[in-house]
């Protein structure tokens, strides 16, 4: 990604947040944070990466209520930023933070066990 399109997905990440948290009032949505949004080099298309708590239909749930309010959203966008067009948007479930817990959690349970093989009987 070039630094325009860099530039313009980190405007957006922070407008999106504030017109998720401010605007939208889905009860789907939920506490959702925005991780990331990624701009196509013709700024066209945008992934809008989130993370949300819960179970994971809820999740489904939020990524639902986030896609069926894009429309708006992207509206608010085109209010609030100087650029010509304003991206598509498409939500997606950010799972890093998930995943990167998950291999904690494995990390951990190695260390124990190795530590258990190492203490003296």
């Amino acid at each position: 990604m070039g630094i325009r399109p860099e530039r313009i997905a980190k405007e957006m990440q922070e407008i999106i947040a504030q017109v998720i948290s401010e605007e939208i009032k889905d009860p789907r949505i939920g506490f959702v944070t925005i991780t990331r949004v990624e701009v196509t080099p013709d700024i066209k298309n945008a992934k809008v990466y989130f993370s949300s708590l819960g179970e994971k239909e809820d999740k489904e749930h939020a990524a639902e209520g986030l896609n069926s309010a894009a429309g708006y959203i992207r509206k608010s966008l085109s209010e609030k930023m100087r650029i010509k067009s304003t991206p598509e948007l498409l939500f997606r479930l950010d799972e890093s933070a998930e995943y990167s817990i998950h291999l904690g959690q494995i990390f951990d349970k190695i260390h124990k066990e190795k530590e258990k093989k190492d203490e003296p009987s």
